[in-house]
C-alpha cells in the first residue's frame, strides 16, 4: 500500500504482481508446443511473451511496468550472434589441428575466451533488458564497459574457484556495485549498497554443510602409498588391481567412503539450495537504491521451499504419465518391429522414438519448472519489496536510448542467456 505526503506525493509503497498462473500455464505450454514444431526458432517469440506477462503484471506503486522488447529483435541478435561466432570457432578448430605448443593450448585459450566473451554477453543483454524496460513513461539505461565488467567477472571467478567458493559473496557483491553505478531509470543513478561480508557470514553455515562431507572424504585418503599407487597403474599388466590393493589396502575403504560423502554433499546441496536462492534474493534485493529511493525485501524462506515442492509434485506426475504414455507408445512399436521385419526401418523408428521422448521431457521439465519456481521467485520476490522514498520518482527526467539486441543474440548462442 502506498503512503502520501503532505503535498499527496507518494512516499512509500509495495510492489504487487497481478499475473494469474493459469495464464502463465498456458502461454507456456502452446510456447513448448510451438518449439517442437519449429524445432526451437519460437524460443524467441516465448522469451518475449513471457516478459511482457511478467513485466506487464508487475505493479510498483500502483504503476505497471512494461517491456516493449520484440521477438524479431532477439532472432536478428541471435543471427548476427552466430556470424561473428563463426570465424572465432574456426580459428579455434584450425589452432587445434597445429601439432605444437598452440594446438596444446588452444582448448584451454578458446574456454578462456568464450568465458570473458560470455561475461561480455551477459552485460550487453541486461543493457538491452533494462532499455526494453519502461515504468510510468521513462526507460531504464545501462552505461559503462562490457568489456571492463567481462574482465572482472572473469578475474572474480578465478578467484572464486581458488578459493572454493567462498570469494562468491564478495562477488556477486563488486559486480552487483558495477552494474548499478551504471544503471540508471530516466537521469536518476542507481547504486547498490549491501555487503559482500553480511552474505559470507549468512552463507558460510550452508557453505560448511556442503564441504564438510567432501573434507571428511579427502581426509579418507590421507595416510595412502601414493607411489604405491603410481608405479602400480605404471607398470600395468592384468593384476593391476591386485597390485593397487596389496600396496594400499585402505583404498578400497577410502574409496567407498568418498562416494558415500559426495552423495551426502550432493543431498545437502539440493536442500540447502532453496534456502541459499532466498537468502541470495532478499540480499540482493535489499542493497537496491536509486536516488533517495530505498528498497527492503521480506523474502521469507519457507515460500521458496514451497515453490520448489510444487515443482517436485507436478515433476513426479508427468514423470508418470511420461513413462505409462512412453511404455505403451514403445510396446506398440516393439510390436510393429516384430511383424515388418525391417531391422534398418527398425532402427530409425526406435531412434526417433527416443528423440521424441527425450524432447518431450526436457520441454516438459522445463514448462513445469518456469510455471512453478521461475513464476513463484519472481511473483515472491517481488510482493517481498518495501520502497521508501518513492517522492524522487516526480522528478525524473527521461534519459537513454534503446541498445541492440547483439548482446542478448550472444547471451543465447553461448548459452549464457536468461529471463
Amino acid at each position: 500500500m502506498a503512503s502520501l505526503d503532505a503535498g499527496g506525493i507518494v512516499t512509500s509503497g509495495g510492489v504487487r504482481f497481478l499475473g494469474q498462473r493459469r495464464s502463465y500455464w498456458r502461454l507456456l505450454i502452446r510456447g513448448a508446443a510451438l518449439l517442437m514444431i519449429t524445432l526451437g526458432i519460437y524460443r524467441f517469440w516465448l522469451v518475449t511473451d513471457v516478459r511482457r506477462f511478467l513485466w506487464s503484471n508487475t505493479e510498483i506503486a500502483g504503476e505497471a511496468l512494461e517491456y516493449t522488447g520484440t521477438a524479431l529483435e532477439l532472432l536478428l541478435g541471435f543471427l548476427v550472434a552466430i556470424a561473428l561466432l563463426i570465424p572465432i570457432y574456426a580459428g579455434f578448430f584450425l589452432a587445434a589441428l597445429d601439432l605444437g605448443l598452440l594446438g596444446k593450448l588452444s582448448g584451454v585459450l578458446a574456454f578462456a575466451a568464450l568465458g570473458v566473451l560470455g561475461q561480455y554477453a551477459i552485460y550487453r543483454a541486461r543493457r538491452y533488458r533494462l532499455t526494453r524496460t519502461i515504468y510510468r513513461g521513462l526507460r531504464f539505461h545501462q552505461t559503462g564497459s562490457a568489456w571492463s565488467y567481462a574482465f572482472r567477472a572473469t578475474l572474480w571467478w578465478i578467484v572464486t574457484v581458488l578459493t572454493v567458493g567462498l570469494a562468491y559473496p564478495f562477488q556477486i557483491a563488486n559486480l552487483e556495485r558495477y552494474k548499478m553505478k551504471n544503471t540508471f531509470y530516466g537521469d536518476l543513478g542507481g547504486r547498490f549498497e549491501a555487503s559482500g561480508l553480511a552474505l559470507f557470514f549468512r552463507g558460510l553455515p550452508m557453505w560448511l554443510l556442503f564441504f564438510a562431507p567432501l573434507a571428511l572424504a579427502i581426509r579418507g585418503f590421507v595416510g595412502l602409498d601414493w607411489q604405491a599407487l603410481i608405479d602400480a597403474i605404471a607398470q600395468g599388466g592384468d593384476d593391476v588391481m591386485s597390485k593397487i590393493e596389496g600396496g594400499n589396502p585402505g583404498l578400497g575403504s577410502a574409496i567407498t567412503f568418498a562416494m558415500l560423502m559426495g552423495g551426502v554433499s550432493i543431498a545437502f546441496a539440493a536442500l540447502i539450495y532453496p534456502a541459499f536462492q532466498a537468502l541470495t534474493l532478499r540480499w540482493w534485493s535489499s542493497g537496491l537504491r536509486f536516488g533517495t529511493i530505498d528498497v527492503r525485501s521480506h523474502l521469507r524462506t519457507r515460500d521458496i521451499y514451497r515453490a520448489y515442492a510444487r515443482f517436485l509434485g507436478y515433476a513426479s506426475l508427468f514423470s508418470i504419465v511420461m513413462g505409462i504414455f512412453g511404455g505403451i507408445v514403445f510396446s506398440i512399436a516393439g510390436a510393429v518391429i516384430n511383424v515388418t521385419k525391417f531391422e534398418t526401418a527398425d532402427q530409425i523408428a526406435v531412434t526417433l522414438l527416443l528423440l521424441g521422448a527425450y524432447v518431450v521431457a526436457a520441454l516438459g521439465f522445463s514448462t513445469i519448472y518456469r510455471a512453478t519456481v521461475h513464476l513463484s521467485v519472481w511473483q515472491l520476490g517481488m510482493e517481498s519489496l518495501e520502497l521508501s522514498g518513492l517522492s524522487a520518482l516526480e522528478k525524473v527526467k527521461a534519459g537513454g536510448r534503446a541498445s541492440s539486441a547483439l548482446g542478448e543474440g550472444l547471451a543465447d548462442a553461448l548459452n549464457v542467456g536468461g529471463y
